[in-house]
């Protein structure tokens, strides 16, 4: 029982993907519109693009731009949330800051990175880490803000450095929170590259979607949106894979007395 339990949490994914699929069908059928082609012409479409060396090259350059962007976002963000976290000070200089940049979309400031910087990767890559960085900050802050005092307090009669004790008792501590972050952050990621590419349309997966729309290829829009979504499912698989191994690693790194005297 518990092994059918578990195959059907599994298979629990694919079966709403062929709902989805078949609901997409049924409609695309009853309505009759040229804009709006079925799900198995939008699934033979796939095959065309991704034998396209040219559409391949665009694809791997938004991965590569989403990597950048995403890795500098995180090096910047935890870091900061942490000292967020753990100081009143750093929290009170950041948080008007974070409060004015949050509502904004990251679409909207497009044109005005685009007159400062062109619209090359810099671009993109910055809106990207825009729009990764803020709940990565979030969450780190939260995650730094619940460990317990006693932990390092602790880390302190040890002889701990304030450094030492963020590192080593704070940053583990925080790691499940983080990470919680980080994975929205994943998704943000793959959603303002789409857009950064949709707007500053010189080459990626936002850039095929949007010529295809302009020249009419409805059935290459509607397989570009599937692509973009298995592409958000592996990175989030990947992520998952990624996240198991690091919550192993979130005890923190001395032992602690069992009690104070």
């Amino acid at each position: 029982m518990t092994s059918l339990t578990a195959l059907a949490k599994r298979a629990a994914p694919v079966f709403a993907c062929i709902g989805l699929l078949a609901a997409w069908q049924v409609a695309s059928l009853a309505l009759k519109n040229d804009s709006f082609p079925t799900a198995i012409e939008a699934i033979r479409a796939i095959p065309d693009i991704l034998g396209d060396k040219e559409a391949l090259i665009n694809i791997l350059a938004s991965l590569r731009r989403m990597a950048v962007g995403f890795g500098i976002a995180v090096s910047v963000s935890i870091p900061l949330g942490l000292l967020m976290g753990r100081s009143r000070a750093v929290a009170a200089f950041f948080n008007p800051l974070l409060m004015v940049i949050y509502p904004v979309p990251k679409a909207a400031l497009m044109p005005i990175i685009m007159l400062w910087l062109g619209v090359g990767d810099i671009t993109k890559t910055l809106v990207i880490f825009l729009g990764v960085s803020l709940p990565v900050i979030y969450h780190s802050f939260e995650g730094a803000k619940a460990v317990e005092e006693k932990m390092l307090w602790s880390g302190a009669a040890m002889g701990l450095s304030p450094a030492q004790r963020l590192v080593r008792i704070v940053l583990p501590a925080a790691l499940p929170e983080i990470l919680t972050g980080c994975r929205t952050g994943l998704v943000l990621a793959l959603i303002t590259m789409i857009t950064s590419e949709m707007i500053a349309r010189q080459s990626g997966a936002g850039n095929i979607l949007f010529n295809a729309l302009d020249m009419g290829q409805y059935d290459t829009v509607f397989a570009m949106i599937i692509i973009v979504g298995a592409m958000g499912i592996c990175l989030d698989a990947i992520f998952e894979r990624v996240r198991a191994r690091l919550v192993r690693w979130s005890e923190p790194q001395f032992d602690l007395p069992l009690s104070f005297s």
